[in-house]
């Protein structure tokens, strides 16, 4: 991997629907010092309920390039995003156990806010979810709970720039002082991708962000995650192997809670290595 990379991720496993016990939780850790996996899934599963989402994934997610994550429903592509900035964190008995580095810094540290986390990672949601605000509002929310502009003319910027830079500009400059839920369902993602992209954030995060929209609105917003992959890491979770294809350079193909294969997006679709991935790519399931 370049130098540049952004996110590395080793051994990641997460665990749902139940309550690891602190035994559970030191055993587990102790394993993994001694360069252990945990490996009692079943006997955990059998006695506590708890079902295991992602297992052992592994991957580096490189900066200024647009990773896409493939896979069946219920494959662990949406689960393991949201590892990405601890958006799980709000899911009752969800544990995230392994390495997950930030720019080098393991972002599950005790001594690691969550909410600091969010601002370095933004995300985008499936369906369109601007807050009951002004499109002023909308942009300027993050910025102002984290005190990244203190003037008007600060917000001002950080606004023009962030709208301009999701392709929203134009469309709204004229009535900003607007509700953002009056918009359409395509200018009501890119307003997302424009809040979501006003406070900085080093990665973006999709999750399926196309789903909701119509093929017009589609193409806009591919268009714009090309353009912002140029600046940003991006992953983005697709069902559209199509649209991984036209936007992404890397893609992860999941299955069943693992990353069974992982490289450039033409190798993945034009060569793939394991027989369940080209399953999946020719159609065979899915």
């Amino acid at each position: 991997m370049s130098d540049s990379s952004k996110i590395s991720c080793t051994g990641v496993d997460v665990f749902y629907g139940g309550r690891l016990s602190r035994d559970e939780i030191d055993r587990r850790n102790a394993a993994s010092a001694e360069g252990k996996r945990f490996s009692e899934v079943a006997a955990l599963k059998k006695t506590q309920n708890v079902v295991h989402a992602i297992k052992d994934a592994n991957i580096d997610i490189e900066d200024n390039l647009v990773t896409a994550f493939i896979g069946p429903s219920g494959c662990g592509k949406s689960t393991f995003l949201r590892c990405l900035n601890r958006m799980n964190d709000t899911i009752d008995g969800c544990v995230v156990d392994g390495n997950l580095l930030l720019d080098g810094q393991d972002i599950y540290a005790a001594d690691i806010d969550p909410v600091q986390v969010r601002a370095r990672v933004g995300m985008v949601f499936q369906k369109p979810n601007p807050f009951p605000k002004s499109i002023y509002d909308n942009v300027a929310y993050g910025p102002k709970i984290h005190g990244l502009a203190r003037s008007r003319a600060d917000f001002d910027e950080i606004v023009e720039s962030s709208l301009t830079r999701a392709g929203l500009w134009d469309e709204v400059k004229d009535r900003l002082d607007k509700p953002g839920t009056g918009l359409s369902g395509g200018q009501q993602q890119r307003l997302c991708i424009a809040r979501a992209i006003s406070t900085q954030p080093e990665v973006l995060l999709m999750d399926e962000p196309c789903s909701a929209l119509d093929p017009i609105a589609t193409e806009t917003i591919e268009t714009l995650i090309e353009e912002l992959g140029r600046k940003y890491c991006i992953v983005i979770v697709t069902h559209s192997m199509q649209q991984a294809n036209r936007v992404s350079q890397r893609t992860a193909y999941f299955h069943l809670g693992e990353i069974v294969e992982y490289g450039t997006t033409n190798d993945i679709f034009t060569n793939p290595k394991d027989e369940r991935t080209n399953g999946y790519i020719s159609g065979r399931f899915g």
